[in-house]
Formats: C-alpha cells, structure tokens, sequence
C-alpha cells in the first residue's frame, strides 16, 4: 500500500495543454499581438515548462519586444480565459482519473498536486470537472509560482513531498510528460506515466510504469486503491 498520491495537472487531469493553446491565441488576438501558436509549434514550446517562461522564450526565439509588464499582462489575460473555457467543458478529466482521486479518498490516502501550472489554474480545473473545491481533494497543492524551478528540476516534487511529511519512497506520481516523469525521478519519487496528446514520443524508459490512461490495467499499488476492502 502507498501512502501518498501525487498528481500533475496538465496532460495529467485532463488534455489541458490545448485548452491552454487556445487560451494564448485569445490573448495574442485580444491584446493585438500578432502570433498564433498552432500544434506543431505549441508542442515544440511546451520544452520550456510554466506559461510565462514559455511567452519569454517565445518572444526571445522571434525577437520580439515584450516588457516585463506586457508579459505579465498577457499572461494574466491567458489565465482569466484559460478559466472561462474550462468552466465551459473545454477540459474534461482522462479516463480512469476521477476514479483513481476516488478511491484514494476511500482509502484515505493523501493525495497531493505537483505541477507547473499557477494555483488559479488549478483551482479553476477542480472546481470544472470535480465540483468541489481543490483543497476538499488534494491535501497539498504545490505550484509552479512557489518554486524557483520548474521541472525537469525536482523541486516542486520536493515541495510536496515535505508538505505531506512522506518519504519519496512512499509515494507515487502519475505524469505524462518527460519533463514530469524526470522531475519526479530525481526527487526519488516512482512514477507512472500516461503520455498526454502533446507528449507522445517522448522517451519514458526511466518511468516505473507507462500506461495509455488510467482504465489500463494499473499496477498492484495503485489497483488496489480502486477496490473496497472493508467488510459489510
């Protein structure tokens, strides 16, 4: 039995990286900045982790004039909108992920967040596609704005791991991309991986376990967490 379940949101939870694609494109035309980012080139960004990062290095890779405040206006316009399409349907959870928060709930297992992505991101997800606040669910949230690194760096793993007050070795990460799974293996975290849309092809021989989704046959761990055991 483990005993903590640490999840990534983006790709993860849901297929969230298109809805976040489109989000951008709304600023860009909002704000009359001319860039449109389509899935060939979103998919290439999403090397550099955390959505500001990505606006910088974008702007960096075409020469492109953005201050810091620009940056920070845009990306807040992102974020607002990001929201407003998640509230209507735009990200629903991968299969086998409510299941799997469920029976982890029932099993009392503390569950926690660890991703790139801002906690208005987050908040905005759980409340969607799970009806209750994010805090109701997850024991711990640790997000990218918290760290001074994003992954592949190991830190907000790191983060969790102390807020839970577990050992990596009790512990399991479902991700789905190599950032994430590299990320977790170097704060000595297991991990399963379930690549998103965006991050097929990538190279997770170092995960624990690759598996297309989470009505997959799961390992021993974390199958267990999906049946009742007590006696009526």
């Amino acid at each position: 039995m483990i005993r903590g379940l640490i999840w990534d949101v983006d790709g993860t939870l849901s297929e969230t990286e298109e809805t976040h694609r489109c989000a951008f494109n709304e600023s860009f035309r909002a704000l009359a900045i001319d860039w449109n980012w389509d899935r060939p080139t979103y998919k290439r960004l999403l090397a550099t982790t955390g959505g500001k990062e990505r606006l910088r290095a974008y702007a960096d890779e075409v020469g492109a004039d953005l201050p810091d405040d620009m940056l920070r206006r845009l990306h807040a316009d992102k974020t607002h909108r990001y929201a407003r399409l998640v509230r209507l349907g735009g990200a629903p959870l991968r299969p086998g992920v409510a299941a799997l928060i469920a029976g982890a709930q029932r099993h009392g297992i503390p569950q926690a967040i660890a991703t790139t992505t801002s906690r208005a991101n987050v908040d905005a997800l759980i409340a969607a596609t799970l009806n209750r606040p994010a805090p109701e669910l997850f024991q711990v949230i640790a997000a990218g704005d918290e760290v001074k690194v994003k992954k592949p760096a190991p830190d907000v793993f790191l983060l969790a791991l102390a807020r839970l007050d577990l050992p990596p070795d009790d512990c399991i990460v479902i991700e789905d991309s190599q950032a994430g799974m590299a990320a977790a293996r170097a704060a000595g975290l297991r991990v399963l991986i379930t690549p998103s849309e965006y991050a097929h092809g990538g190279d997770f021989s170092a995960a624990n376990w690759v598996l297309p989704d989470l009505t997959s046959p799961l390992p021993a761990p974390l199958a267990d967490l999906l049946h009742d055991h007590r006696v009526a």
